[in-house]
């Protein structure tokens, strides 16, 4: 049972999505320390990796909505982390992910993603989003373009090194080519006999 009971819970086919408790933070931290986090301002250290964790849980409280962590429904293991994310100065609401590297190219990032952007959109009324991409991050370049995002040349950075990709409408969202665009490649990744070609991609 969660220690945030505000925080709602999310289920997909494979996935529950909870918010961050204590003890998920070991994995979090190995991540964040290691390669795979060079992209989202890692590696870090033990000390800032703790505080990023801390701000994850608050950024609930502040802002009332946040990541949640991605557990799998059979096993209760952790996957990673998907949800929003508007920090002071950055520009948008941002719907962000990260994957811990043993379990990348499964299709979690994308089964999770897909299931809190229709959540923002369908049950707190967001108007859209953008997620914030390093230009050298091509797995989660190419899965923002499998959610229908676009890039985004106009809009305000964080800092200017990253690029803004922007998420369909709620309406283009919902379409029926999007969804199930999106929905069949999900299922895909369901089948335990699905084995995707090419290059593994979250």
């Amino acid at each position: 049972m969660s220690n945030y009971p505000d925080i709602p819970v999310i289920e997909t086919r494979r996935l529950v999505l909870r918010g961050p408790e204590a003890g998920d933070y070991p994995d979090f931290k190995a991540t964040f320390a290691s390669y795979r986090s060079r992209f989202m301002g890692g590696p870090l250290n033990g000390y800032e990796a703790w505080m990023l964790y801390a701000a994850e849980i608050g950024h609930w409280a502040v802002r009332g909505f946040g990541m949640w962590m991605i557990h799998d429904k059979l096993t209760d293991e952790t996957y990673g982390m998907a949800g929003g994310w508007f920090p002071a100065k950055w520009p948008e609401r941002e719907i962000a992910w990260i994957i811990w590297p043993d379990k990348a190219g499964k299709g979690y990032a994308l089964e999770a993603t897909h299931a809190v952007r229709r959540h923002f959109y369908e049950r707190q009324g967001w108007e859209g989003a953008v997620s914030y991409i390093d230009p050298k991050n091509l797995d989660s370049i190419r899965l923002a373009e499998r959610l229908g995002c676009t890039k985004d040349r106009e809009a305000a950075t964080i800092d200017g090194s990253d690029a803004v990709y922007r998420h369909p409408s709620p309406s283009a969202a919902a379409s029926g080519q999007l969804r199930d665009g999106i929905e069949l490649e999900i299922d895909h990744y369901c089948d335990p006999m699905f084995k995707p070609k090419g290059m593994p991609i979250d």
